[in-house]
């Protein structure tokens, strides 16, 4: 694999573990976890807005009306997300936050190949993958204790 996606993707993932952190800090500053979620996911979409005629994607409501209706669950997904990060990484530490996070977001993954969900090939869970699962909650629990 080249070098430029996984190092791409390495600095997204620093730069994702700073948005809980940001957001708790706006939820002090305006008083609830949902409301920074309001402000952080309104920036999103301003953002997005501002992307959208440079990509070939369209929002025109005939292409909106076709859609599935469990499209839905993603942006509700990222609200809770979003929310949710806000009020529990004070609560857990950021590190601590994005290990169970991303523990989670495991079970799902191998969840979602196992049953092809969302139109996913069928990638049955193999024991390995099982393994390899116990071994990151081994270190959420090891991460915990220091």
């Amino acid at each position: 694999m080249p070098w430029l996606p996984i190092v791409l993707t390495i600095i997204l993932g620093i730069l994702f573990a700073q948005q809980p952190v940001i957001n708790t800090a706006v939820s002090r500053i305006v008083g609830s976890p949902v409301a920074a979620a309001a402000y952080s996911v309104f920036i999103t979409l301003c953002c997005l807005l501002i992307l959208l005629p440079f990509s070939s994607g369209s929002l025109r409501p005939a292409v909106l009306a076709i859609l599935p209706w469990w499209t839905v669950l993603g942006g509700m997904i990222g609200v809770g997300i979003v929310a949710g990060a806000a009020a529990l990484a004070p609560l857990t530490g950021a590190a601590l936050f994005f290990i169970y996070l991303v523990g989670g977001q495991l079970i799902g993954a191998a969840l979602a190949d196992h049953f092809g969900a969302f139109g996913l090939p069928v990638r049955e869970i193999s024991m390995t993958r099982v393994a390899g699962l116990v071994l990151v909650f081994m270190g959420a629990l090891l991460a915990s204790r220091g």
